[in-house]
């Protein structure tokens, strides 16, 4: 399907209002998944012509993605990423988990960012960060678009990894989202410990309920909680 090229028209935008130099495009990967972290890529691309192709890794194929991948760790002026474990999340909440990786990412990078465009309506981040938020800002801005297709393929390479010690989980194909073979290994076998134990779908899952994390909400009158996680429904 034919899509538009990310540009830079939002970084040359800061870049022009605010005198910053150096932009990080910043995106999360993991948010709706039920297993594995949070992750979050903090890239700095500059004013350069990106590699063709670019754009949200979520349109992009398995095989495209990675050929992509392969060729902006070498393209980009820098990149970082950071997670927030099932843990943190848990006893985080979502919001202050992306928060937390996302901090960790930029804080990585080998030189601080004089601002920061955000993919999404939210600003998980805050003060003392410059944020625009930018909604499809992985499909209109580079180093979004850049920043979403790193941390997509490395977290995927992560939860894969995790497909020898739990195999009827089919991580390495689902990446700890809900499907049926994952929906399935559940209900038999209850959560591993890299799932997220706060989440709703143990609701669904009498034999397990009793695992559930309840975590209070706290709510400071700034950002609301970001919805990440999805129902289950036998």
């Amino acid at each position: 399907m034919p899509y538009e090229a990310p540009t830079h028209t939002v970084e040359r935008s800061l870049r022009a209002t605010t005198g910053a130099k150096v932009v990080a495009g910043v995106d999360e990967v993991g948010r709706g998944a039920w297993a594995g972290p949070v992750t979050v890529c903090a890239a700095v691309t500059g004013l350069r012509r990106p590699p063709e192709g670019l754009t949200d890794s979520k349109l992009l194929t398995v095989k495209r993605r990675g050929e992509l991948a392969e060729l902006l760790t070498g393209w980009v002026t820098a990149h970082a990423l950071g997670h927030s474990s099932p843990e943190e999340i848990d006893t985080l909440g979502m919001t202050a988990a992306l928060r937390l990786a996302a901090v960790r990412a930029l804080e990585s990078l080998p030189v601080r960012p004089d601002a920061v465009i955000l993919d999404g309506k939210h600003d998980y981040l805050g003060a003392p960060w410059h944020v625009r938020t930018v909604i499809k800002g992985d499909q209109s801005c580079i180093a979004v678009a850049a920043a979403s297709v790193i941390a997509k393929v490395r977290r995927d390479a992560m939860m894969a990894e995790l497909d020898a010690e739990h195999m009827d989980f089919a991580f390495g194909a689902n990446a700890g989202y809900p499907s049926p073979v994952h929906k399935a290994a559940l209900e038999e076998r209850g959560p591993t410990p890299h799932h997220r134990l706060s989440w709703s779908y143990l609701d669904a899952l009498p034999r397990w309920r009793h695992l559930k994390k309840n975590r209070v909400p706290v709510f400071s009158g700034g950002t609301p909680e970001i919805e990440g996680q999805l129902g289950f429904d036998f």
